[in-house]
């Protein structure tokens, strides 16, 4: 039976029994806790996502397709991906899920570094162009640097110079973060086209946290049909190829309430975190339109109009 046959009789899709252990993204040291929220979600994603691959299918030479799965922080993008490759394997459709992650142009260190640098660069030229730099004031701005709270807004109420540059430095990291000069989109572009071609063997890079750890590993997809991108810019304009985007979503108070309970000494996360948090939202709300499916956080399929609004409320209530 070829896959289109296989999906056109998945009208009495059961989810099967999920092992301790399943396979899951390819970065590395990446580790994926599953729980019951996880597999309910995976539960109500799966019979959707089989429609849209039959028409994937269709579309495409070698019955191929890639499937992304993105979202913001903390909202459990690894876990369904495994979950969605792991029912498809089992229902006799090969799938492989590869980690977005692998692919800033940065080791994690450095593009964390980057991005602070990039604010505070910024923040200081803004300062510069609209005339409110003085030395005193930047002996402010470097104090506030140094105890890592110079992102937050709070400043600016003391010091209404400061919101200048508030305004430089999030403008500054907005042209950084999910652009090309952060993360190699064209390799995943490449990557998605060879599978769509149907190559048999693809080199795809690994990347972990120390410098030596980069390197390329050549994958066999003999037998994969499907191609499962786990990732936050898994929906970007920035790169081609993706058949089902499959929006996580979570609104601002959801992401940061999870962060919160994850942090198990009772810190919550710096401004600098929260700035990128606050931007990273802001880029999937602008790509959300483009997605096939949209899952909310207490796990309801929702519309693009349903989407709109719950995020619309969500943001009258951060005002």
């Amino acid at each position: 039976m070829d896959q289109t046959n296989k999906l056109e009789n998945a009208v009495d899709w059961q989810p099967p029994a999920v092992p301790a252990d399943i396979p899951h993204g390819d970065m590395p040291g990446d580790k994926v806790e599953i729980g019951a929220e996880h597999i309910a979600k995976a539960n109500l994603i799966f019979p959707e996502l089989l429609k849209h691959l039959r028409e994937a299918f269709a579309g495409n030479a070698a019955n191929r397709a890639v499937v992304t799965v993105c979202g913001g922080s903390g909202v459990g993008k690894s876990e369904i991906a495994s979950l969605l490759s792991f029912y498809l394997n089992e229902f006799g459709i090969g799938s492989y899920t590869l980690s977005g992650d692998n692919y800033p142009r940065r080791i994690p260190a450095y593009n964390d570094a980057e991005r602070l640098h990039i604010f505070r660069e910024s923040g200081l030229k803004k300062m510069v162009a609209d005339g409110v730099y003085t030395a005193e004031r930047f002996a402010v701005v470097q104090q506030c640097q140094r105890e890592g709270t110079d992102a937050d807004a709070a400043h600016a109420k003391e010091y209404p110079w400061y919101a200048s540059y508030l305004e430089g430095g999030r403008d500054g990291l907005a042209g950084y973060l999910g652009t090309d000069r952060e993360i190699g989109f064209d390799e995943v572009t490449a990557a998605a086209a060879s599978f769509k071609s149907g190559a048999e063997k693809i080199w795809l890079k690994r990347m972990g946290r120390a410098e030596t750890e980069l390197w390329y590993e050549q994958v066999d997809f003999s037998g994969i049909n499907v191609l499962i991108i786990e990732w936050t810019h898994g929906n970007s304009d920035r790169y081609e190829g993706v058949d089902v985007p499959i929006l996580l979503n979570s609104t601002p108070q959801e992401t940061l309430a999870h962060r919160r309970a994850r942090n198990r000494d009772g810190k919550t996360d710096s401004p600098f975190t929260m700035c990128v948090l606050e931007l990273e939202q802001a880029m999937l709300k602008a790509q959300a339109h483009k997605a096939k499916l949209i899952v909310s956080k207490d796990g309801r399929l929702l519309s693009y109009e349903e989407y709109q609004r719950i995020m619309q409320e969500a943001e009258k209530q951060l005002q």
